[in-house]
């Protein structure tokens, strides 16, 4: 598929999300282009802020299979991954899968669930495959989670590994609507649109799941500069060695952070990642990759505003 072609898909996919998700542009935007690379999205946001809707409507675009996990403290393992079951029938053990196996995977309040539920997550958000007494099962070729949490409750949650964090290609934060958004969505409402009847959000597909894996393959073709290789790494080094930063960004976040640029590339009309396309990806692939020092956390300081005085201070290539 070329490059102009993914493109005007990617738009057309964002046109049917903005049919039920109002305003949000940024996390649209981050939606797109981690479908497009193939990155798995946190989404942090207060109760109520369309996380779910968001995710629900994506299924409908991609015309994939869809699975929801409501993350609970008593949820086991194999209730995502799956298990062998003997049948005295047969004599021998079948595999009954989990709803791990799946194209598009909602983890519905994932940090509800204690850290051994969390990491059967770890091997299929990965390695595109779940491991059963053994036995190697592959998943989905666009295997995708969208996983979401809520900054707000503390109690009866737990604080994701990051190691499971690091899976993470963005996380992207959900705020709450300007006040003109709030009453377009009161006035949709109004016009007959429920969003707990899949029927009224006026979606139509608009990629397969087969074109959707050609599409990702395309994305891999956006050239990239060794000058902005050397951007993209260093920008990440930098925050190893951040003064308000107990940990930095590991490897696989420059690896996430390239795959993010060459699709936002795409999105912009454009066959090479620019130093632009990284800055503005910066945030949402690292902000969750990185940790305060205790003293930063008491001053107020934020992870956004790390990121953002790390990449003012790393040298812009010219292009």
């Amino acid at each position: 598929m070329q490059l102009d072609q993914v493109a005007q898909v990617a738009e057309s996919i964002r046109t049917e999300l903005s049919k039920v998700v109002v305003g949000q542009e940024s996390v649209l935007d981050q939606t797109v282009v981690a479908l497009l690379s193939g990155g798995h999205v946190l989404l942090e946001g207060p109760p109520g802020t369309a996380k779910t809707l968001l995710v629900r409507a994506l299924a409908q675009v991609m015309h994939g299979e869809f699975r929801r996990i409501q993350f609970t403290p008593d949820l086991m393992p194999a209730d995502i991954i799956g298990v062998n079951i003997y049948r005295s029938d047969t004599n021998r053990f079948d595999f009954r899968a989990g709803p791990v196996f799946t194209d598009l995977l909602l983890a519905d309040e994932i940090n509800r669930a204690p850290a051994k539920t969390q990491s059967a997550l770890l091997e299929a958000m990965q390695e595109m495959q779940a491991t059963v007494d053994g036995q190697v099962n592959p998943l989905s070729k666009v295997f995708t989670v969208f996983a979401t949490q809520n900054p707000i409750e503390y109690e009866g949650t737990y604080p994701l590994p990051e190691a499971q964090l690091d899976r993470f290609m963005f996380k992207t934060l959900v705020g709450y609507p300007e006040k003109d958004q709030e009453i377009e969505i009161l006035a949709r409402y109004q016009r007959g649109f429920d969003a707990a009847r899949q029927g009224t959000f006026g979606i139509e597909p608009r990629t397969t799941i087969d074109q959707l894996a050609e599409m990702r393959e395309a994305v891999r073709q956006v050239q990239v500069t060794p000058a902005v290789l050397n951007y993209i790494t260093s920008i990440t080094r930098a925050t190893r060695e951040f003064h308000s930063l107990t940990l930095g960004a590991s490897p696989r976040a420059s690896v996430m952070l390239l795959q993010a640029s060459k699709a936002v590339a795409v999105l912009r009309g454009r066959s090479y990642v620019t130093p632009d396309d990284v800055r503005d990806m910066s945030a949402p692939a690292l902000r969750h990759r990185i940790v305060l020092t205790p003293e930063s956390e008491i001053e107020g300081v934020t992870t956004d505003h790390c990121v953002k005085q790390v990449v003012e201070r790393v040298e812009v290539p010219r292009i």
